[in-house]
């Protein structure tokens, strides 16, 4: 369906045939129609880079009413970068509505700018939720009027701890109003957003829930940790004309990475909170006009990110939350061209690997990292074509081919191209010469911790001797909420001036069982014996025995006898003593 089947004014057709837009994408295909000619609210679930924007922008501008000065419509996103995008795609599509007025407000600019720019009508505000509850709780801004409410990336806001700014912000609008929600995944949290502000609302699903894009092929990498980044390397290298983000997990570790491959002579930048806004710009600038190939990115910051005909989007680190590599894989693969998501990852992470297969119902394909060999050959014959293809100016290098030919005239064929490749490619060579295989072995690796978990396991098993230990039983178990650690303190707790050595732990629902050294038995069960825990009083015996053996009473002083009496008083229902005593004084006066 072409966007003038879809019924949008004269001016917003010719804006988007001037962007070179022809043919709507499934999720604008639906949503348009569904928000242009009912008054509905919509819940609308379609992967990133899948032009949701549009979908909700055009019909939205189709309705405002450039006479009414008041704010109509408000679009709410998580980021500032998606803000600005929101906003400069808004006003290009309106760029043939006379006298229509769009303004973004988000954090990290002037706010004294934005509230001078909102002082003139603003017939939409695209906004982030902190920059707009500053400017509610400064009553610089209205949203009592809005007719249409738009929560693009919905499931991003909640991540980023938006919830109770989103709260504040649709109890301030009208009752009466169309609420639009656009997300790439719908975790329950965005569901519980959904049932508390949108009534009855039309649901659009493009794809299956959470699903990556089908124009994304999913790859991992398997190496060892201290060589992630060797791994980026020899992944860079191996494809020449690489556009890609890296994702990490914090700033930090973002800014290393990105300071690395500067170092190491790659075009790289880094984008994350620390930067002000002008830097920001600044370096989405020349990522856009390909000055970089390699933005090093988090996540927060890489929401909304408007970048055209990425290849790869690389994961340095796997995200916490898994939902999230849909989003960074959602980066590549937009307007239908084909993209590589890669995922870097150690063997402890692998586990993961098949958590975001069932998430994404998508295959992922473990590959192997490029030989020294494998680059270099993938980058010479990269250069041979483009020295095959280059657009030769005879007429600019005529003059000089005769003094030239004759410079190398000493050369046949073959020892030129040899001078030509070494000049390019000697740094190269020498760099991968004796370059070590990255690759992790998975069945050496498997063999290697299984040989290392049977070494300590007979290690421990010629230190322990069991004639030398005595089982006991103490009725804590899991209803106690008890584990390990908590048994090994309370020992440690209560028998402070002694060493006593602790073998097997087995905890069951109601006991459970220790072993502890002959030495030490009698100590621990002096020190366990009588303690409170959730109420209940500490029994223990002597499992081999088959009997309970109380504490030798001469190993404790009175005070310590009170105490235990104290704390069995407590555990019944309060110290009786201190009643009688009261009574005693009321009877007095």
């Amino acid at each position: 369906m072409t966007f003038k089947d879809l019924g949008l004014k004269e001016e917003l057709n010719k804006a988007v045939e001037d962007l070179g837009f022809e043919q709507a994408m499934p999720i604008q295909e639906k949503a348009i129609p569904t928000i242009l000619y009912n008054d509905v609210n919509l819940i609308a679930l379609a992967q990133t880079g899948t032009g949701k924007t549009a979908a909700f922008g055009l019909p939205i501008l189709n309705k405002i009413d450039t006479e009414i000065d008041h704010t109509q419509a408000l679009i709410i996103c998580p980021t500032r970068e998606l803000c600005i995008q929101i906003a400069n795609d808004c006003k290009k599509f309106a760029k043939y509505i006379k006298d229509l007025r769009i303004v973004p407000v988000y954090g990290g600019a002037s706010i004294e700018v934005q509230i001078k720019e909102l002082k003139r009508t603003a017939h939409i505000v695209v906004a982030t939720p902190g920059r707009l509850n500053d400017l509610l709780l400064r009553k610089k801004v209205s949203i009592s009027k809005v007719k249409y409410v738009v929560l693009d990336e919905a499931d991003e806001m909640l991540n980023m701890g938006f919830k109770d700014d989103l709260d504040n912000i649709l109890f301030k609008t009208p009752q009466e109003k169309n609420t639009y929600l656009f997300s790439a995944t719908m975790p329950k949290e965005v569901e519980e957003i959904a049932d508390t502000y949108i009534d009855n609302p039309v649901r659009i699903q493009i794809g299956e829930r959470n699903q990556g894009s089908k124009n994304v092929q999913h790859f991992y990498y398997l190496v060892h940790q201290k060589d992630r980044y060797l791994a980026l390397k020899r992944i860079a290298d191996y494809y020449p004309d690489i556009y890609a983000i890296i994702f990490c997990r914090t700033k930090v570790e973002t800014q290393e990475v990105a300071d690395m491959l500067i170092k190491d002579g790659y075009n790289a930048d880094s984008l994350h909170g620390d930067l002000s806004q002008a830097q920001r710009d600044h370096v989405m600038s020349r990522f856009r006009l390909k000055n970089i190939q390699m933005l090093v990115a988090t996540d927060v910051a890489a929401r909304g990110l408007d970048v055209n005909n990425l290849t790869h989007v690389i994961n340095y680190e796997l995200p916490d939350e898994l939902e999230q590599y849909v989003h960074r894989s959602g980066r590549t693969g937009r307007a239908d061209k084909q993209g590589i998501s890669i995922a870097i990852i150690n063997l402890k992470e692998k586990h993961k690997i098949k958590s975001l297969e069932k998430t994404l119902k998508k295959e992922f394909t473990k590959a192997d990292i490029p030989t020294g060999k494998q680059v270099c050959k993938k980058q010479l014959f990269n250069m041979i074509n483009r020295v095959e293809n280059v657009d030769v100016d005879s007429e600019e290098i005529e003059e000089f081919l005769p003094e030239i030919s004759k410079k190398l005239s000493w050369m046949d064929r073959e020892d030129l191209i040899r001078h030509f490749v070494s000049l390019e490619f000697d740094s190269l060579l020498t760099y991968y010469k004796d370059a070590p295989d990255l690759n992790v072995d998975e069945l050496a690796e498997k063999e290697k911790i299984r040989r290392e978990k049977d070494k300590n396991k007979q290690k421990r098993e010629r230190n322990f001797d069991k004639s030398l230990f005595t089982t006991l039983c103490i009725t804590v178990g899991y209803k106690d909420r008890i584990v390990p650690q908590r048994i090994i303190g309370m020992i440690n707790d209560y028998t402070p001036h002694k060493r006593i050595e602790i073998g097997k732990i087995d905890i069951n629902d109601e006991v459970s069982l220790i072993e502890v050294s002959n030495d030490g038995a009698q100590d621990v069960v002096d020190a366990l014996y009588g303690r409170m825990i959730r109420g209940r009083e500490i029994h223990v015996s002597f499992s081999d025995k088959g009997i309970e053996r109380k504490p030798k009473q001469e190993n404790f002083n009175r005070p310590e006898r009170e105490k235990r009496q104290e704390d069995r008083r407590r555990s019944r229902g309060g110290n009786h003593s201190s009643k009688r005593q009261n009574g005693v004084k009321r009877a007095r006066r």
